[in-house]
This record gives structure tokens, sequence and C-alpha cells, in this order.
């Protein structure tokens, strides 16, 4: 299994816990974002170690590849100055190195293959921590929005209750009796002396305003007789 491969074992394990525990939304993304980043290290660190080993293997095999060439001249010199023995022996040295040479490039494939998996694994992981980092700021924004609109919808189906309404019609009644005693608290009660002669104050000046209007209509139906009489005549 691959570092990236435990990493989302990591993740998958922390969020099931947390939403086991019903935690908070915003420190499930911090704490996937943490994960992330400490992945990336581990894996940026193993990828530099897979680089530096394979480095070394492709020293190594550059070495043997040249002591298995130099043999290899040596069996040919052999030959030329008529030593067979010295140039069968440098064969089999030329062979061991190129059997050598020959597991050293599969080693070498092998650290590579590593190394691009490496690779593989912190492209798609920083891609995936940009892209986290870039909605955190959304998804916290949602999870915000979403518990006030629980809570008013909490609230409303609080108020919406029978118990509520009941409790309601009951100070509504209270109010209305509050006006009712208002209203009652003069009924009955006999006016006082001041009260009286405002009272008469007021009667006469309406008389006066009466008699006024008596005489102005009186006044304007004489005009109007003497106006008719004044015609025929």
């Amino acid at each position: 299994m691959g570092i990236f491969s435990r990493f989302r074992d990591i993740v998958n394990s922390n969020i099931n816990a947390m939403l086991d525990k019903a935690e908070d939304p915003e420190k499930l993304i911090k704490l996937m974002i943490q994960e992330m980043e400490d992945t990336l290290i581990e894996i940026k660190a193993s990828c530099a170690g897979a680089m530096a080993s394979s480095r070394k293997i492709r020293r190594r095999l550059e070495g043997v590849e040249t002591k298995a060439s130099e043999w290899g001249a040596r069996a040919e010199l052999a030959v030329a100055k008529g030593r067979e023995d010295l140039a069968r022996e440098a064969l089999v040295e030329r062979r061991n190195l190129t059997d050598q040479a020959a597991g050293l490039a599969k080693e070498l494939t092998e650290a590579e293959a590593l190394v691009d998996e490496y690779q593989a694994d912190i492209v798609q992981l920083e891609e995936k921590l940009a892209t986290v980092r870039e909605k955190k700021r959304n998804l916290v924004q949602r999870h915000i929005h979403a518990q006030r609109k629980r809570k008013a919808q909490e609230e409303i189906r609080r108020f919406e209750t029978a118990d509520a309404m009941a409790r309601f019609e009951s100070f509504e009644s209270r109010i209305e009796r509050m006006e009712s005693e208002a209203e009652l608290v003069n009924f009955g009660r006999q006016p006082g002396l001041e009260e009286e002669f405002q009272r008469l104050a007021g009667d006469e000046e309406i008389e006066r305003e009466l008699e006024a209007l008596k005489a102005a209509r009186a006044k304007t139906g004489a005009q109007e007789k003497d106006e008719k009489e004044d015609g025929r005549s």
C-alpha cells in the first residue's frame, strides 16, 4: 500500500470519528488540510530518499559497466598476446560484472518507478490540497448559514406548537383585560365642581352660537321676502 493510500485511510478514519461525535465541520476541514500537509511532507521526504537511492544505483551501474568494458578490453589484449588463459579469466570477470550490471539495471528501473509514483502522488495531493483550501471558506460560510437556518426553523416550530399558541392567546387575553380595566377607571364617577362649571360654560357658548345662527337665518329670510315683493311691484 502506497503512502497516498495510507493517507486516505487515515483521513477517512478521522472523518468517520468526527462525524460520530458530530464535530464542527470547520474543525474537520482543518484536520483534513493538516493531514494532507503532513502527508505531503512525508511523501516529498520519501521521494527525495528514492531519488538519492536511484542516483546511487546509477553510479554503481555505470562503474560496473565501465569495469566490464575494461575486462573485455583485457581479454582482447590477452588473445592478441597469445595468452588464452588470461583471456579466459578476463572473460569470466567480464561476465560476472555483466550479470551484476543486469541486476543493478533492474534495481534502477524499480527505483525510478518508485520515484515516478511518489512524484505522481505529490502532484495529486498538491492539487487536492489547493482545492480544499479554495473551498474551505465557502464550506465554512455554508455551515454557518445552515446553522442559522436550522436555528430559525427550530424557533418557528417552537412557536407553532399548541403550548406556544396557548401562551400567546393567554397574553392577548391579559392585554384585552387591561384595556377593559382602563376604560372602566372613570366609569360611573360623578363629575366634580370644576367640571360642572366648565360644562355650564360650554353649554352657554353653544346657546350663543345657536342664537346667532337663528338670527342670521331670520335676517336672510327677511331679505329674500323683500326681494320677492320688490319684484312683483
